[in-house]
């Protein structure tokens, strides 16, 4: 009796191990959930927009508007120039988006120089405020 269990265990055996291989969630398993490709353009993408936040921020406090307005709060504009590049991407787009909506409604005419001061020494210490705080 001892000689026919184990022709049927290696034969079981055999049939669960071919079963496991033919299993479609084991070849799914070896498939990738995301491309190398798409993990590459994803990151492309994030960076692309990361520079182009971090431009529009340099170029809103390059502007000697800024530049007085900064020096007139006691703000060091170096110091806020070299702190934004440590912003998180969300902080970054967000001062980003605040930057540029301040910078069409000046050009638009809808802010005085006053009041684009007063915007850019808010953005300013907020800049230095998110430093201070990571």
């Amino acid at each position: 009796m001892r000689s026919s269990i184990c022709p049927m265990l290696i034969a079981s055996l055999v049939c669960t191990l071919g079963f496991l291989f033919q299993s479609p969630s084991l070849s799914a398993a070896q498939e990738h959930v995301v491309s190398p490709a798409e993990l590459h353009q994803a990151t492309f993408s994030v960076a692309q927009t990361r520079q182009k936040n971090l431009a529009k921020v340099e170029k809103f406090f390059s502007s000697q508007q800024a530049q007085k307005a900064l020096k007139s709060a006691h703000l060091d504009p170096v110091q806020i120039k070299r702190a934004v590049p440590a912003l998180s991407d969300q902080e970054l787009a967000q001062l980003a988006l605040k930057a540029d909506k301040a910078q069409k409604n000046f050009a638009a005419g809808a802010l005085n120089n006053q009041q684009i001061t007063y915007i850019l020494i808010a953005i300013g210490a907020a800049v230095i405020v998110l430093i201070a705080v990571h």
